[in-house]
């Protein structure tokens, strides 16, 4: 998705989170942390489907089915529901 300007609401310069880059991310050898376990532990009580379906659903809501304006902060906010929702997809599927 780009913005106005041509960047891509998911650059850096643009977003709520400026870490969201996934080279940022923590080395996936590394243990998981007390706080980390315990989200994976809801992720899989909750199940991956049925997560992304709830986080497409509120993206939707809020981008197509609301007359307020979304500026870049909120773009990218939405762009970062989007990353999660597809990412829970692609679990819900490898399961």
């Amino acid at each position: 998705m780009q913005t106005s300007d041509g960047s891509g609401v998911d650059s850096n310069a643009n977003s709520v989170n400026p870490t969201n880059d996934a080279r940022h991310a923590s080395n996936v050898g590394d243990p998981l942390t007390q706080s980390q376990a315990e989200f994976w532990y809801l992720v899989e009580c909750q199940g991956c489907e049925e997560l992304a379906h709830s986080l497409k659903m509120i993206h939707d809501l809020a981008l197509y089915h609301s007359d307020i304006p979304c500026d870049k902060a909120e773009k990218s906010a939405l762009f970062d529901v989007k990353v999660l929702w597809e990412g829970f997809e692609k679990m819900g599927a490898k399961v």
